[in-house]
């Protein structure tokens, strides 16, 4: 099959250095931040995906200009007020849930509905967790079953701040309501959750009304209204998702090395490396400097030989919440048996994770348990894997394709992977890398 990938060899012991792409999340934000700068706005190492040309396509439709040649992009801002917000405007999300989720926040003041669309996988997704609180601030929504896309806003020139308690860890539904915060007279207090910080590490270094007192279980954010956004150059670091499939190649293969090059180690993000030192795997941060507010490093991985079981500590959980897939892998070699509870808002993602998660290792010969929020794995330190194994319908979710991929190089088998495209949605670069390491 064209779509189809099949990997039927081990991978060879490896040594080298590595670059993977810019980072998906800081991105999609820089193109929606950058949108209402007051000038021109640079980005070298822009992540060149669906979900980022996506966000590029929205902000077009808007009436912004935008220039792109290989991975620097040049994005012309209108100013806080330069949307063109035009009648019957559609925006297409695409697999985006960034996208989708954070540019309500920014349509909010819009003067004529507007709709927003996502592919099959999006569009089963939950926008009600963010039609809510911008409900609140004089936004009207009307969403499909009342849950799902498509969805129209209607937005409102009388926007009125709000208290929102985000329990849930998403760093999406935070980041929206930040952006209505900026439209906003008055002050909006968010009670958040833990979750990625890359939105608010932005605001800050652009001197916007963003403040974040920061607690041991949550931050209490305040947002007033913005009057202006300076233009924002930005050199895009390296994605810690993304590293993270080569982070546990190597650390899984024979003894073999590795070096990720610049690498964004944004505390909010690096549950993944703390849970696989915890696990024994031998990770170091080398060359460690602060850009804009973002913490950047080169990754060493060197392979691991004993690796042990963890109970993983839940408030490591939002750290590490596109990472989980890969972390089950480091879990079916280890020596005993692992345990990842609160865990339930995997199957939020592009497609349901924690049940795929426990398909795959079901299919690799690995015992599980599953709850519709935990997992426990009972691991293999032997394990070999000597059958045909086919990865298929699982909406086209980018993680389990690479998963796959890494699971066929490390355990060995006869693995047919369905819809190889699902990689353009965040990483089109990972079979080339793959394929590096391999020679």
């Amino acid at each position: 099959m064209p779509n189809s990938l099949l990997v039927k060899k081990r991978i060879r012991t490896f040594n080298k250095k590595i670059s993977v792409s810019g980072d998906k999340s800081i991105s999609i934000r820089w193109v929606l931040l950058a949108s209402l700068a007051s000038g021109v706005s640079k980005a070298n190492n822009l992540l060149i995906s669906e979900d980022v040309q996506a966000a590029i396509s929205a902000i077009r439709k808007l009436g912004i200009k935008v220039t792109i040649k290989e991975k620097f992009c040049k994005i012309f801002g209108k100013g806080l007020n330069g949307y063109k917000y035009k009648k019957n405007l559609t925006i297409n999300a695409e697999n985006s849930g960034t996208l989708g989720r954070l540019i309500l926040g920014l349509l909010i003041n819009t003067t004529n509905p507007i709709k927003l669309i996502g592919d099959k996988s999006l569009s089963k997704r939950d926008f009600k967790r963010i039609s809510d609180p911008l409900s609140k601030f004089g936004a009207i929504f009307k969403l499909k079953n009342n849950k799902s896309l498509p969805l129209t806003i209607k937005g409102s020139s009388n926007l009125k701040p709000i208290t929102y308690l985000e329990k849930k860890g998403s760093a999406q539904c935070k980041s929206s309501v930040i952006f209505a915060g900026l439209r906003t007279t008055g002050t909006t207090v968010l009670k958040a959750k833990k979750s990625r910080n890359h939105t608010e590490l932005m605001c800050k270094y652009l001197g916007l009304p963003v403040s974040v007192n920061s607690k041991k279980n949550y931050d209490l954010i305040k947002v007033r209204n913005a009057k202006k956004i300076k233009p924002l150059n930005y050199k895009i670091p390296s994605d810690i998702s993304s590293s993270a499939f080569f982070i546990v190649l190597a650390a899984l293969s024979n003894n073999s090395a590795l070096l990720i090059k610049g690498v964004n180690i944004n505390p909010s993000r690096v549950g993944i490396i703390t849970i696989l030192k915890k696990m024994g795997v031998n990770i170091k941060f080398k060359n460690k400097k602060n850009y804009k507010g973002e913490l950047i490093a080169d990754i060493s991985v060197i392979n691991t030989k004993n690796l042990k079981a963890i109970n993983c500590p839940s408030k490591l959980n939002s750290g590490a919440i596109d990472e989980f897939l890969i972390i089950f892998l480091v879990a079916a070699k280890a020596n005993g048996v692992s345990y990842f509870k609160d865990i339930g808002e995997l199957n939020q993602k592009e497609s349901p994770r924690l049940i795929w998660g426990a398909k795959i290792l079901n299919k690799m010969g690995i015992k599980t348990e599953t709850t519709n929020s935990s997992i426990k794995i009972f691991g293999n330190p032997n394990l070999k894997i000597n059958k045909k194994i086919v990865i298929k319908d699982y909406l086209k979710d980018h993680r389990v394709f690479m998963t796959s991929v890494i699971a066929a190089l490390v355990f060995g088998g006869s693995w047919y992977i369905h819809d190889k495209d699902s990689i353009k949605t965040s990483f089109p670069k990972f079979l080339d890398i793959i394929n590096d390491l391999k020679k």
